[in-house]
């Protein structure tokens, strides 16, 4: 793959000093961020504000899953000369080590998101009833520890991790240090009283465990809030197809639980869910869909999504997933 990589960015930084004088490169702004998943590139756009002279480019802008992603030379090439480079720096982003081996800017901060959590980020976990990963762990060493990436979907890591952004800004650029540091604040603010309303939103809950027939990447937002779950698969998954014992698991759980809402992530197969229901004893159940993040375009970013937006429409799901109750 490093092989690969160098030969890509070889090639490609000839062609863009050939092309000097047409904006090539990363030679845009003064400033270069680039991020690989919405939210990330979200929390670096609110962070810098209205700072017309710092470029961020987010690599998956296309709706593709981050645990499938691989860059183009293209992406290659933007991360090599960027000024500040973030990631989450799970199982899904390998990747990265490669592509920073070629950096041609020798100045460039590196977030990885995973290491600047710590000790919040969390282990992967197979909750009860859930099916294995199969040939997924199949590859990987029995005793090497694989921690849950979905980091962004907790309101309390968004604004520890927007933090640390202001603060590598703050060192990059520290003329707006000043600027950086509140625009941070300011969106912590929004967070947090973001994170209070679903606080309230479970306390009222007449329901405190979540059921996917999906995977279920809300692993850290669950613990928040002191929700239990079940689901088919795990974050990381790429299963398509549940078995038998999952599904009459699952069914069982509903009915034990009284539960009148399944759940489901972002996408149009929705036929997990819909067998669960079918296999409950009253088959009445509602399907609730709450959004990963991770599917979120280019298009959609145009059409004013944002970080907090989707949090929101997440709350409401949740708030009429926790009041139903058979």
């Amino acid at each position: 793959m490093k092989k690969i990589i160098s030969a890509v960015l070889a090639a490609l930084l000839l062609v863009s000093l050939c092309a000097c004088g047409r904006g090539s490169g990363n030679a845009t702004h003064s400033l270069e961020i680039v991020t690989t998943i919405f939210p990330v590139y979200d929390w670096a756009r609110q962070v810098t504000g209205d700072e017309s002279d710092v470029g961020i480019t987010m690599l998956l802008d296309s709706g593709v899953d981050l645990h499938s992603y691989q860059p183009t030379a293209q992406d290659i090439l933007k991360i090599a000369g960027c000024d500040l480079f973030i990631y989450v720096g799970g199982e899904s982003d390998a990747w990265v080590k490669d592509a920073l081996a070629e950096a041609t800017n020798k100045n460039m901060i590196v977030l990885n998101l995973m290491e600047e959590l710590g000790e919040l980020a969390k282990e992967e976990e197979l909750a009860e009833g859930m099916e294995a990963h199969g040939q997924e762990h199949d590859e990987h060493d029995e005793e090497e520890t694989e921690y849950d990436e979905h980091i962004w979907l907790s309101l309390r890591n968004a604004a520890f991790l927007t933090d640390r952004i202001a603060a590598a800004l703050a060192k990059l650029d520290p003329t707006h240090e000043a600027a950086y540091r509140a625009h941070a604040e300011a969106y912590g603010n929004k967070l947090k009283e973001l994170d209070q309303r679903y606080v309230q939103a479970v306390a009222e809950g007449k329901v405190r465990t979540l059921l996917f027939g999906d995977r279920f990447s809300f692993r850290y937002l669950t613990d928040d809030y002191g929700l239990g779950y079940y689901a088919a698969f795990s974050g990381c998954s790429a299963e398509t197809e549940a078995s038998f014992e999952t599904v009459t698991f699952l069914a069982a759980k509903v009915d034990e639980l009284g539960l009148e809402a399944v759940m489901t992530i972002e996408g149009k197969d929705h036929r997990i869910a819909q067998t669960i229901v079918q296999n409950t004893r009253t088959k009445d159940q509602h399907i609730l869909t709450l959004d990963s993040l991770q599917s979120v375009t280019a298009r959609d970013v145009q059409n004013g999504a944002t970080y907090l937006s989707i949090m929101e429409k997440n709350l409401e799901v949740l708030r009429e997933a926790l009041s139903r109750q058979g």
